[in-house]
């Protein structure tokens, strides 16, 4: 069985290998053919064991072309990040390692590399070092576990223990965010119990930032989200204006950061995210900007007794082993070994590695912005980021163009609707994005721009 075992894992390594240096020589989001192709692998289970070598051949030769490449240098849709080398090979590790990371009992080496890790990125980002970090899925959860540290702290400051006696009763939260307010900032709220339909909504510039002098005023039940990094501008709310004065009322302020919190590992975006170190809590990607594997989110608490409280798990056959328990900071009890790929990725890359690639990643949004504009084409946002919003015409001529490039296999961008106009909007956030696959992928833009507009 161990023969077995490891022949498996250097088998999968291998044909893994392999479809990366696939990457460059094929579209970038698959055709219909091999989407469909996939339908070989909806058999009847099997009675008894096949081959696992088998197994990941089939699955190799099926689903590795019907994957989408945005592992590759061409992919600017959504904000997906790729997997830089490090962190895609400690992925492979934690999986053979399968360590589950909820007590330093049950993983010593899970438990010291989430705690190393969380050191490093609260160095990094020049967030306050007694910070408590938790590694999550995803952004989402990462919002809902600060969401819950803000709604035990506002309330405990009310004499309210909202864990133990819950929400029924409790005195009153106001939740107050802007108008350009992310779906996953919702949704976390929905799930830690705020709901949708009562957070007051703020009006935004024409960028989606908060206008300070919009806000109401503020007090000690008062939760205050802000973003770092607009989905569609890349837009900052600005923090320095906002988070002092709110602190001082005694609201609890948190940013949602999912890309743009990594800007704070690049000096030359400090205008951007000046204040950032005054929030009580942050939520980011680590799968977005830090280019680790999915899926890898990081929620950050200034208050550590409040996202301790707001997570914290009894039971009797519990027992804590250190002063600081990875399940202390996250939904979750039994999970995989997250801060493996992230302590790879900042390892390798180290301090200047990561603001190099963040830095390199804005220039390539700066290039695309340029180009389309020399075209002709309308830039809809200041590019003050990752990302960049492009009209090719009127609302018909843009979904057309956007068709196209998306057909035509040389990079791929997504459509969005921004001030109310529908736009393509382009997000650099991958390591591998090299300038010549900008240089690639700006060509087939402008010739399938130009083409929707010859068709109007």
């Amino acid at each position: 069985m161990p023969d077995q075992h490891t022949n498996v894992i250097r088998h999968a390594g291998s044909i893994a290998a392999s479809f990366l240096e696939s990457l460059d020589n094929r579209p970038v989001y698959p055709n219909p053919d091999t989407i469909a192709a996939m339908d070989a692998l909806d058999v009847e289970l099997p009675s008894g064991p096949t081959n696992p070598v088998g197994v990941l051949d089939a699955m190799h030769a099926h689903c590795s072309p019907a994957t989408v490449a945005s592992a590759g240098g061409r992919y600017f849709g959504f904000v997906i990040g790729g997997a830089v080398p490090a962190s895609a090979g400690a992925a492979m590790l934690a999986s053979a390692w399968d360590q589950n990371t909820g007590m330093a009992i049950c993983t010593p080496v899970g438990a010291k590399l989430e705690e190393i890790a969380g050191k490093w990125l609260l160095d990094i980002l020049r967030l306050d070092p007694s910070s408590g970090v938790g590694f999550v899925t995803g952004a989402t959860v990462a919002n809902f576990t600060a969401l819950c540290a803000a709604r035990h702290r506002l309330l405990a400051n009310q004499g309210w223990n909202v864990e133990e006696d819950g929400l029924f009763g409790a005195p009153e939260i106001r939740v107050i965010v802007g108008d350009q307010v992310h779906a996953s900032v919702k949704k976390a709220l929905s799930m830690s119990g705020f709901g949708r339909a009562r957070i007051e909504q703020v009006e935004a510039d024409n960028q989606g930032r908060i206008i300070p002098s919009k806000l109401p005023k503020l007090d000690g039940r008062t939760l205050l989200c802000l973003q770092a990094g607009e989905v569609n501008s890349g837009a900052y709310d600005p923090f320095t204006e906002i988070i002092a004065d709110a602190k001082s009322q005694g609201a609890w302020v948190h940013i949602d950061g999912a890309f743009g919190l990594w800007a704070r590992a690049c000096r030359e975006f400090d205008d951007l995210t000046a204040g950032i170190e005054l929030a009580d809590s942050c939520a980011a990607d680590a799968h977005k900007w830090l280019n680790v594997p999915y899926d890898s989110g990081l929620v950050i608490c200034k208050d550590r007794d409040a996202i301790i409280n707001a997570m914290s798990i009894r039971a009797p056959y519990l027992h804590d082993t250190l002063a600081s328990e990875p399940c202390w900071f996250t939904p979750e009890l039994s999970r995989r070994a997250r801060g493996t790929e992230v302590y790879a990725a900042l390892r390798s890359l180290g301090r200047s590695g990561v603001s190099d690639m963040i830095s390199r990643c804005c220039k390539h949004a700066r290039t695309f912005a340029a180009g389309l504009s020399d075209a002709g084409f309308e830039i809809m946002n200041d590019v003050v980021l990752n990302q960049v919003l492009v009209r090719f015409g009127d609302d018909d001529e843009t979904r057309a163009a956007i068709d196209l490039i998306q057909k035509d296999g040389t990079c791929w961008a997504g459509g969005t609707t921004w001030q109310g106009k529908h736009a393509m909007r382009i997000s650099v956030s991958s390591w591998a994005t090299t300038d010549t696959d900008v240089d690639m992928s700006l060509k087939a833009m402008i010739r399938c721009g130009k083409q929707a507009a010859r068709a109007s």
